[in-house]
């Protein structure tokens, strides 16, 4: 596979969620008028309200250059709502709601009991300037209580948004809510927002956006909700829902391009992103994606990217749930530069899943680091996903037992490549999981890769075991406590491979299910442990 036209980044800067109805009969409101003041009823330095842009400058200074870029800029305090958290603001908002528009929150708290809902609008903003939005309880809140904003819906949605310098203050109990979301066709703009509280209500997680036009573009810079959320079942909304909680934010009908950068989601029951099942491209740069179960990183499309981000799981769900670092599914994708780091005590949590969806992967320059006293495996191909390639890349592995590299099934002939793939560490053996690199696919081939396997604790590791057919291994050493190569499978060529065992045995293990075997070129330390493998071929080889 020829390297991805994906790392010529744009500067620009999901699973479905069945439960989730696309359009609330009688909850919509259309984009021409609002509360009959006419869309121009707040322009320029005289409006209805008393704003003028030094107003706007003064109370959302972060943001005073958006005006220019709106019809009508309401300071909404002026226009009669609440910055004390007493009374509620969706009515206040209700009456201002028009296209072109930008609605700017002063400092203060602002209670909503009601969800505010625009759609089929042309151009919508909302900035705040030290504003906090204080949702109103499961118990209080009316009509929908799943969202407090709705902007644009998938059959339904504005053309532009903008939502920035929000914080949500979510701590008291039964609080949780979606606070934003936002479907749009040509550009999304969500910047600064903070969600503070577990979210514990049962209710949508965080947010939700879509480009939904293959030519629009977003961006999500620094949303941050690190409180995490509650199982459904421990909350008020448990007898409605099956799910098993919220997901931090859902992006599952994007087809255009959609990036998330620093953003930081923590401690979901139902995934940290889930951005998957549309055709469009998302891109993940940067942020911190910890302990959500399923995966704190869900990603697919078409050539999408995952760069730089850090990903951890170090805290267990306390449910039976995988924990797994990055899902690569239902499109092809590029991770490259991650930081991941397993340190959990739980089975399950692979650092790189591929899933059987993903048509092609490439993962380039990642760093992974497992550890714990669970059998962790580090990237894990499924066996009926696309072709993968894998450079550059670095895993350690100290946990007590698990497959740093593990390349499933059969049956599919799209090739795993790797090539500078470094394994190393003191891992166990635990379940029979003693393999560096396991390889059930056919069509493999390991490129100056260094495999090193000492075994924790005496335990007896192999660097690289072949049931596939077709692996080639070139320029590659590998050492391990028990044999560097255990060979089950057919077709596979060895060349210019030094290989040793730590323990004295055999470099090689070959086993009487194994046939067409060739050696060529390679330092086999100690020799050859053959139980009569058909149609061997040794050539050029020192022992």
């Amino acid at each position: 596979m020829a390297k991805r036209s994906g790392t010529q980044y744009s500067p620009t800067q999901g699973s479905f969620d069945p439960s989730e109805a696309e359009v609330q009969a009688g909850d919509e409101c259309r984009s021409s008028t609002a509360g009959g003041r006419s869309r121009r009823a707040f322009i320029g330095g005289v409006a209805a309200t008393g704003v003028s842009l030094a107003a706007f400058s003064s109370s959302a200074s972060a943001y005073h250059g958006y005006a220019d870029e709106y019809d009508n800029v309401v300071n909404i305090v002026d226009a009669g709502a609440d910055n004390t958290g007493s009374k509620s603001i969706t009515p206040v908002l209700k009456d201002l709601r028009a296209d072109d528009t930008l609605l700017v929150f002063p400092e203060g708290r602002y209670y909503m009991d009601e969800q505010f809902r625009f759609t089929n609008f042309d151009n919508f903003g909302i900035v705040g300037n030290n504003a906090t939005i204080v949702p109103a309880n499961y118990y209080n809140f009316d009509g929908p209580q799943y969202r407090l904003f709705r902007l644009g819906t998938v059959k339904n949605p504005g053309r532009k948004v903008r939502v920035e310098g929000l914080r949500v203050d979510q701590t008291a109990p039964d609080t949780g809510i979606r606070a934003i979301e936002a479907n749009v066709t040509t550009r999304l703009d969500v910047e600064d927002i903070k969600i503070y509280g577990k979210h514990d209500s049962g209710t949508w997680g965080p947010a939700r956006f879509n480009v939904v036009n293959p030519n629009g573009t977003g961006r999500v810079v620094d949303f941050h909700a690190k409180d995490g959320g509650e199982w459904t079942d421990n909350t008020p909304h448990a007898e409605h829902r099956s799910s098993r909680g919220p997901i931090g934010i859902v992006a599952n009908r994007t087809e255009g391009e959609l990036m998330f950068r620093r953003c930081h989601l923590y401690d979901f029951p139902g995934s940290g992103l889930y951005a998957i099942n549309g055709d469009g491209q998302i891109i993940v740069h940067g942020g911190v994606y910890k302990n959500s179960s399923s995966a704190s990183l869900r990603v697919g499309g078409t050539d999408s990217i995952i760069r730089w981000p850090q990903v951890i799981v170090d805290t267990d769900s306390g449910r039976n749930t995988s924990q797994r670092g990055i899902r690569l599914e239902s499109g092809g994708a590029t991770v490259k530069g991650a930081a991941i780091d397993i340190s959990l005590d739980k089975e399950n949590c692979y650092a790189i899943s591929v899933m059987n969806s993903c048509s092609d992967a490439w993962i380039e320059g990642v760093k992974i680091n497992l550890s714990g006293n669970a059998v962790q495996h580090g990237i894990v191909t499924s066996a009926g996903c696309g072709e993968v390639v894998i450079v550059d890349t670095d895993i350690t592995h100290t946990s007590a037992g698990g497959y740093p590299l593990w390349a499933r099934g059969t049956g599919n002939d799209d090739r795993l490549l790797c090539e500078y793939l470094t394994i190393d560490g003191r891992a166990g053996a635990e379940s029979g999981f003693r393999d560096a690199v396991r390889i059930d696919r056919d069509n493999c081939r390991l490129n100056a890769c260094e495999i090193a396997q000492s075994g924790k604790n005496g335990a007896a590791r192999n660097a690289v075991t072949n049931f596939g057919q077709g692996l080639t291994i070139y320029k590659s050493t590998l050492e391990a406590s028990q044999y560097p190569i255990v060979e089950v499978g057919n077709d596979t060529l060895y060349l210019d491979v030094d290989a040793e065992s730590y323990s004295g045995r055999e470099a090689a293990c070959l086993y009487d299910e194994s046939y067409d075997v060739a050696i060529k070129s390679s330092r086999m330390k100690n020799g050859i442990r053959d139980f009569g493998s058909d149609e061997l071929v040794l050539y050029n080889n020192s022992y």
